[in-house]
C-alpha cells in the first residue's frame, strides 16, 4: 500500500517535519490523491475545508488521503467496511 507518511526528524528538542514519503506504491500514492478531488463525503469535505483554511490545499488534499488509505487499511485488516455515514 502506499505510504502518505510525514517525514519526522527529532532530535531533543527540536522538531524537523518534511514532505511526504515517497515510500511504497506509486500507483496507490496518486490513486489516494485523485480520489480526494472530489470530496463529496460531508466529513471529509468538512476536514478538507478545515485543514485548507490552516495550512492550504494541496496539504489538505494529502491530508485527506491520509485518512482515505487509514481507512482502506483497517477496512482490509477487518474484512469489512463500515459505513461512514451517520444512521438516521
Amino acid at each position: 500500500m502506499g505510504r502518505v507518511d510525514p517525514k519526522h526528524h527529532e532530535s531533543d528538542t527540536t522538531v524537523h517535519r518534511g514532505s511526504i514519503t515517497k515510500q511504497g506504491s506509486t500507483l496507490v500514492r496518486w490513486a489516494a490523491i485523485e480520489a480526494t478531488c472530489g470530496r463529496k463525503d460531508p466529513k471529509r469535505r468538512a476536514d478538507f475545508v478545515r485543514i485548507a483554511e490552516r495550512r492550504g490545499t494541496a496539504k489538505a488534499r494529502v491530508a485527506i488521503a491520509r485518512k482515505l488509505l487509514t481507512l482502506v487499511y483497517y477496512g482490509l485488516r477487518d474484512g469489512e467496511i463500515r459505513c461512514l455515514a451517520e444512521a438516521g
